[in-house]
């Protein structure tokens, strides 16, 4: 599965190029002053989210309807990210690139490294053993505006679909995930009330993934697809600062470990337009028999 997952990685994103280069065929639209033709980065701090470790818009967690990078409809954005998760006994190293197609279409790719650290012996699998998954998603925006519709509550809504791929089939097998390749599907609805300064999201995704598929998709327990939700709700403290919390639920496939909701509380701070970081405290809850797996969530992103 390798070579079809990195060719599929690679034809999104020259088909992202090719969908900007045939939007606008040559650079007389580009915005005054732009370093960058059709980048204006002219949307508000923090309504592109930040990337979640699947590499999409959203919080940390969830993924959201916003599209990513600051770009209006006349203009491309992008965003790349690096996340550390630190838990007890496992640790998660995620970094990604997004891209965003006139606040319309998002092109997103994630490379997700769970590192079971001293864990890995005693679960067998050797020291610093790690799952690795690639993670290629595509949302489009359907309707609605998340912020500069505040005369509605309509919220803006995208759908997505992310394509993931897990290196270690033989260990998938053997705890008795079905695949190491696997598809979800999502609808999400964002809303900026700009008035009462809150973020609020519900996503729902359709999902077999094990541990967001690091275990693998489907298993003992079930092979079927699943509804899951995703929320996420944030304040405005300032123009530059958010904090909130967030909730994903997850299916329950596997029967030799329980699978628990993800919670996590945050604080997303734009250092400048172009560079944020996001801190939190994660509740990941019992992953592959080790309970009580909190511990802290930091991301840097950087983009326009």
């Amino acid at each position: 599965m390798r070579p079809i997952t990195t060719g599929l990685q690679f034809s999104i994103f020259a088909l992202a190029i090719a969908l900007a280069g045939a939007a606008h065929a040559d650079d007389a639209g580009a915005p005054p002053g732009s370093a960058i033709p059709y980048a204006d980065s002219g949307r508000l701090l923090l309504t592109q989210g930040v990337s979640n470790i699947e590499g999409a818009a959203g919080g940390g967690l969830a993924t959201w309807a916003v599209i990513s990078g600051y770009g209006t409809r006349d203009a491309v954005g992008a965003n790349v990210h690096a996340t550390y998760v630190g838990l007890p006994d496992y640790s998660l190293r995620d970094f990604g690139v997004s891209v965003g197609l006139f606040d319309r279409v998002e092109l997103s790719y994630a490379r997700e490294e769970f590192d079971t650290g001293s864990t890995g012996g005693k679960l067998g699998l050797g020291d610093n053993f790690t799952f690795d998954q690639d993670v290629v998603g595509v949302k489009v925006k359907l309707f609605g505006d998340a912020v500069y519709d505040q005369d509605s509550l309509l919220p803006q809504v995208a759908a997505g679909v992310q394509f993931k791929h897990n290196d270690k089939s033989a260990i998938v097998h053997a705890v008795g995930g079905r695949d190491a390749d696997g598809v979800d599907y999502y609808i999400a609805a964002t809303k900026v009330l700009l008035d009462q300064s809150l973020v609020l999201d519900a996503t729902v995704r359709m999902t077999k993934a094990n541990q967001t598929g690091l275990l693998g998709f489907g298993g003992d327990k079930s092979n079927s697809y699943h509804a899951e939700f995703e929320g996420s709700a944030g304040y405005l403290l300032t123009r530059k600062l958010v904090v909130g919390a967030e909730v994903r639920t997850k299916p329950d496939n596997l029967g030799f470990a329980k699978e628990d909701s993800w919670y996590d509380l945050f604080a997303a701070y734009t250092l400048t337009k172009n560079l944020s970081v996001t801190l939190a405290y994660a509740d990941l809850g019992s992953i592959a028999t080790f309970r009580n797996q909190n511990g802290v969530y930091v991301s840097l992103q950087a983009g326009f």
